[in-house]
């Protein structure tokens, strides 16, 4: 076993596999290389998560598995568990680090030769799309959740590193950038607290710097809230064609009455106000949201009404969640748990609810020109791809030879239950601006 090679687990969200590639960059730097599968490494790390306690319970199993098949290997802990429970960690055969506080994580790091960490990523390896972590920390309460417990300082990046950051991506090759943060809404607050408005930094004006940023490229923002959905975030959507026509705004119920028990910011005429607003600026834009099903108290009537206001929204994707009682949060100990058969039944019925308004939506696009990111091209057949289109579909592509990370435009011919099927114009570069110089295809994962 080489004495510099290196494995990574990473549980949980977009904001988790940022850090670990920002990680591998740093150990990559001080002389490390990826262990070949099979190849035992000297180093592990386990990029945790702590939502629920499986994910904790995720987290140890992988501890354990990494130590049986890489024996002797040091074990390298850090995200959202090891910030819970440092000293429960650490009590784990073959751990040699627990980064039990965010800023340390460079400290911890220079055990193994990691002289100064990266500013940013500059590739992310095994994704077609690359993640920029833009922000940390979250400052609510809901009563669900206990993520701010262990991330619970507003930390943005500075905008020129972000900047630079996104510039080396588009170049490395990367046809989509998704702008990730555990409270991605509450960019620049830190920065613009206390200043006038015409000297805030949110994250409208970041999307306007980034979009500057020359190729052939698009943008997506992942998760925000109603409340963050701002005016001025719209009208950059609106404005720009390289911002992807995609929103993912949180729901999590449709009950006012439930919505106060998770202590949410919003009620459900606010959030439907918001919704009608975007409906008005954007061409046909997706709109995908999270729902939790079966939260303490939830009646079959608070249920009924979630399952009226996602109709009316018109979701084309939800994620939904069954309650999960999560110790250390207000929710784990309230009145009216509901039972685990009755979240099954209201998330059969929600799913339900799910897949016929994606198969309306997908309707809804035929006929239509889209911007897909191919991300696979079976090698049996160089003309039959599959893809994301930028309203965040599941794109079916024929008729045409196509290449991994090529970013094309097609029409939508026709649609099925969990897809739709396009063929590609070859017309240009449907609005977005390539300059005079082009960037490299890529033809794997492997870079």
């Amino acid at each position: 076993m080489s004495e510099r090679t290196c494995r990574f687990v990473t549980l949980g969200c977009k904001v988790n596999q940022y850090d670990t590639q920002l990680v591998r960059e740093a150990l990559f730097g001080a002389g490390f290389r990826e262990a070949a599968p099979g190849e035992p490494a000297a180093l592990c790390v386990v990029n945790t998560c702590t939502v629920t306690e499986h994910a904790d319970a995720d987290g140890r199993y992988e501890i354990r598995k990494l130590l049986r098949r890489n024996p002797g290997a040091k074990i390298f802990v850090m995200g959202c568990y090891a910030a819970r429970a440092p000293d429960e960690l650490r009590k784990l055969d073959g751990v040699a680090a627990v980064v039990e506080h965010r800023d340390r994580l460079g400290d911890e790091l220079k055990q193994f030769g990691v002289e100064r960490m990266p500013s940013g990523i500059a590739r992310f390896d095994g994704h077609h799309r690359a993640f920029v972590k833009v922000q940390d920390g979250c400052i609510l309460n809901c009563t669900f959740c206990i993520i701010p417990q262990v991330r619970p300082s507003l930390r943005s990046r500075p905008l020129e590193e972000i900047e630079a950051e996104v510039w080396r991506l588009v170049t490395a090759g990367f046809r989509e950038i998704v702008l990730t943060g555990i409270h991605l809404g509450h960019y620049g607050v830190e920065f613009s607290r206390g200043r006038p408005r015409r000297d805030w930094c949110r994250l409208s004006h970041l999307v306007r710097r980034l979009v500057k940023v020359p190729g052939r490229w698009r943008l997506r923002l992942s998760s925000l809230e109603a409340t963050e959905v701002t005016d001025d975030l719209i009208g950059v959507l609106a404005d720009e064609p390289r911002v992807c026509p995609h929103l993912h705004v949180c729901l999590q119920s449709g009950s006012d009455r439930v919505l106060a028990a998770m202590k949410r910011r919003y009620r459900v005429a606010g959030f439907m106000r918001r919704v009608e607003l975007i409906r008005r600026r954007l061409d046909l834009p997706a709109l995908t949201t999270d729902v939790i099903v079966g939260f303490p108290g939830e009646s079959d009537g608070d249920f009924a009404e979630t399952l009226r206001v996602c109709e009316t929204a018109g979701f084309s994707k939800m994620h939904i969640f069954p309650f999960s009682s999560r110790r250390g949060t207000p929710a784990a100990t309230m009145a009216g748990q509901t039972t685990a058969a009755v979240i099954r039944e209201r998330r059969e019925k929600i799913l339900a609810l799910e897949s016929d308004l994606a198969g309306r939506y997908y309707r809804s696009l035929i006929g239509r020109s889209v911007d897909v990111l191919v991300e696979r091209v079976p090698e049996s057949d160089c003309r039959m791809a599959r893809g994301i289109a930028c309203r965040y579909v599941p794109v079916r592509l024929a008729a045409s030879r196509f290449e991994e990370y090529e970013l094309v435009t097609a029409r939508v011919t026709a649609a099925a239950a969990d897809h739709v099927v396009g063929e590609r114009i070859l017309s240009g570069t449907n609005g977005f601006v390539l300059g005079d110089w082009s960037l490299p295809v890529l033809h794997s994962c492997s870079h």
